[in-house]
C-alpha cells in the first residue's frame, strides 16, 4: 500500500477569517487521502493589541490549542499550503516571521520537490490578494518547489476568479468566508494533493 500524502496547512489569522479558510483546506486534502497537520504561526504582536480589537481577542483564545508551526512540519511535509490575510499587498509579519527561519532546511535542500499553494484574505476588494498569493510564490521558486494555483480548473473558479489560489474579501473580518471562497479553498487542496501525490510516487519511481 502507497504512503499517504503529508500535508502541512501553516497560516496566520488574527480574527479568524484565514483560520476558517486553513480548516476548509484541511477538510479537503484529508478528503482527498492525504495526511494532514494544521499549524498556526506564532503570534507577535503584544498581548495589549490583541486585547485592543475583541475579535482578535476570541480568536486567539478560540485556536489556543491548534499547534504552533515547526520547522520539522515542512520537513514531514510532501505538500505545505500556507494561508496569510494581506499586509499592505503582502503576507503578514507572523508568517514571514516563521518563513524567515526556514534557513536550515534551504541550505540542506530539505525545501526542493515539493509542492506548494497558497490563500489568503483581505479586508476590502482589490486590496492585495493577488500581489499576497504571488509574494508567496516568489519565496517557493527560491526553495525549488513546485507551485500549483487552481487556475481555472473548475466552473466555479471562473466566477471566484482568482487562478492563483483561495481568497475572501472580509470587510474587516466582518463577512465570514462563503461557499465560493470555501470552495476555492478546497480546489485548491484537492489540487495540491492531487499533484503532490504524483510527485511523491515519481520520485520514489
Amino acid at each position: 500500500m502507497a504512503a499517504r500524502t503529508n500535508v502541512a496547512v501553516i497560516y496566520y489569522s488574527a480574527t479568524s477569517i484565514t483560520y476558517q479558510l486553513a480548516q476548509a483546506v484541511c477538510e479537503a486534502a484529508g478528503d482527498a487521502g492525504a495526511e494532514v497537520r494544521l499549524r498556526k504561526v506564532r503570534e507577535l504582536a503584544p498581548d495589549e493589541a490583541i486585547r485592543s480589537n475583541s475579535g482578535w481577542q476570541a480568536h486567539h483564545l478560540e485556536t489556543q490549542g491548534v499547534p504552533e508551526a515547526q520547522l520539522d512540519d515542512i520537513s514531514w511535509a510532501d505538500v505545505v499550503i500556507f494561508g496569510s490575510p494581506t499586509r499592505y499587498g503582502m503576507i503578514a509579519a507572523q508568517l514571514k516571521q516563521f518563513i524567515d527561519t526556514t534557513g536550515p532546511l534551504w541550505a540542506q535542500g530539505a525545501l526542493t520537490n515539493k509542492v506548494y499553494s497558497a490563500f489568503t484574505s483581505t479586508a476590502t476588494s482589490h486590496g492585495g490578494q493577488e500581489t499576497t498569493l504571488t509574494s508567496l510564490f516568489t519565496v517557493f521558486y527560491h526553495w525549488g518547489g513546485v507551485v500549483v494555483t487552481p487556475a481555472y480548473t473548475d466552473p466555479s473558479q471562473f466566477v471566484a476568479g482568482n487562478p492563483y489560489g483561495a481568497s475572501h474579501t472580509s470587510n474587516n473580518g466582518e463577512i465570514a468566508p462563503d461557499s465560493l471562497a470555501l470552495g476555492a479553498a478546497a480546489l485548491t487542496a484537492r489540487r495540491a494533493v492531487e499533484i503532490g501525490t504524483a510527485l511523491k510516487k515519481g520520485l520514489a519511481a
